[in-house]
């Protein structure tokens, strides 16, 4: 699911909004989100996980293309943990 189908989706499930104000609604929470996490900070969203920033060492890799060695520098991903609610939902094949 990408972002225009979750605001389809919330659009039909709540008639009483307009699909324009979803959007603004999903905007929102998103870019709070990840201004979030860009801080350094933690989110917890109780019963469906948590999203924070990882630390990856430096590193020595290899360009892949060359085979030459290269080093990787240190940086921060986003990391994304399900908590044990979103864990234990039935998983639902779509095809």
């Amino acid at each position: 699911m990408n972002r225009s189908d979750l605001i389809s989706k919330l659009a039909e499930s709540t008639p009483g909004l307009q699909a324009k104000d979803v959007e603004l609604g999903v905007k929102i929470i998103l870019e709070k989100l990840a201004s979030t996490i860009a801080n350094g900070s933690r989110i917890e969203i109780r019963g469906f996980g948590s999203f924070g920033l990882n630390y990856r060492k430096p590193r020595d890799g290899r360009n892949p293309k060359t085979g030459e060695k290269v080093m990787v520098n240190a940086r921060y991903y986003p990391h994304f943990k399900p908590g044990k609610t979103l864990k234990e939902l039935p998983v639902h094949d779509e095809k």
